[in-house]
């Protein structure tokens, strides 16, 4: 089958969405699809290819078209993603295949232009006229959370058309990563001590500030160590939290090996938010639950439902003493992190790109 995953995404970039489209287009492959993924030519910081950025196997094609890249902003991206699905429209006509993407704005206008096979799937729970329009017209809907299945269910979608299909890791990645103490030499970490690592951005409902403030209550010999952010973020940062370090940003190949360095690692995501409460399948999560270390996560339903109460230390949410204490609970108990870490990675082993292509090559072979 032929399958079209049109994305309004910049390509490579590093944030988790676009490893998650690359990666669903290397699985889809992988089952036996001729996967066309089709892009906009953007302004990009990131000049690397986009297959040796993420190391895939290039076994799909990409096509990038053309596309206004109008100054920043809310009106200059709506300019921007306007453009594109209207390239995307016109260089779709006459092309054979199922169009799938998680952008409603451009699958509407893909609609408007006659492009009616398509499967939207959807990370935010977006409920504008766009989204309602296409969650209507699309022979189906993947979410990523039971919670946010249950938000179309409430807007009038059949729960018939809603496949949940969750975030997903390529457990081989994560097989034989290098060991602590050179992680720690390759990031410049301390080799003694204690680290609790996160992995990600610093702003939106990632939760980071909970954990920044977690480290003013933690003993010495306890770092934590954020890797990520922009280069003003982490400047300020250092300023404000001395005893955190900021390695910078780091690509993702190197996710399995970074995740060495640490004795503990943290996914501190906010409940005042209700994508990062009710919808989000976390990715970091689920590599971090292949890693072999003990986690330490908020404990809100979108992250409980891939956990369960055995895979990780679950604390309340924007509470930085809660955090502090629940980072100090297993660096403190080696039992209790050794058994964490082995039920996480029973667990994870269902989080694969295969398992989740399959239940997408499911949904393909309904599209009439």
């Amino acid at each position: 089958m032929r399958v079209l995953y049109v994305t309004n995404a910049r390509l490579p970039t590093e944030k988790a969405h676009g490893l998650a489209i690359v990666k669903t287009c290397e699985a889809l492959a992988h089952a036996g699809h001729t996967v066309l993924l089709i892009a906009p030519e953007r302004h990009n910081p990131l000049s690397e290819d986009m297959f040796s950025y993420y190391g895939i196997t290039k076994n799909f094609s990409l096509k990038k078209l053309p596309t206004l890249n109008p100054a920043g902003g809310r009106v200059g991206f709506l300019m921007q993603e306007i453009s594109f699905a209207i390239h995307a429209a016109l260089y779709l006509r006459g092309k054979e295949g199922i169009i799938y993407s998680r952008d409603d704005v451009v699958l509407w206008i893909l609609w408007l232009f006659g492009h009616r096979r398509f499967i939207w799937e959807s990370h935010t729970g977006g409920w504008n006229f766009c989204a309602r329009t296409v969650a209507r017209k699309a022979h189906a809907l993947v979410v990523i959370s039971e919670g946010l299945k249950d938000f179309y269910v409430a807007g009038g979608i059949s729960a018939g058309k809603i496949a949940v299909i969750p975030s997903a890791i390529d457990l081989e990645q994560f097989a034989r990563p290098e060991s602590k103490s050179d992680a720690r030499k390759r990031l410049g970490l301390p080799l003694d001590g204690k680290i609790a690592l996160y992995i990600g951005r610093f702003d939106g409902w990632k939760g980071s500030n909970t954990l920044f403030e977690a480290s003013k209550l933690l003993p010495r010999d306890v770092r934590i160590v954020a890797i990520g952010g922009e280069p003003h973020e982490v400047s300020a940062l250092k300023a404000r939290y001395p005893h955190v370090i900021f390695p910078g940003f780091r690509p993702y190949r190197e996710l399995a090996d970074n995740q060495s360095a640490a004795d503990v690692l943290v996914v501190p995501n906010t409940g005042k938010d209700v994508i990062s409460a009710r919808f989000t399948s976390p990715l970091k999560l689920i590599a971090h639950m292949a890693s072999g270390r003990p986690v330490v996560a908020s404990d809100l339903p979108s992250i409980r439902e891939i956990t369960g109460d055995d895979a990780a230390v679950l604390v309340a949410p924007d509470d930085a003493e809660a955090l502090a204490g629940g980072i100090k609970k297993v660096l403190a108990d080696a039992l209790l992190g050794e058994r964490l870490a082995k039920r996480a990675l029973e667990k994870v082993e269902r989080y694969t790109w295969k398992a989740r292509a399959a239940a997408i090559t499911g949904l393909l072979a309904n599209v009439s």
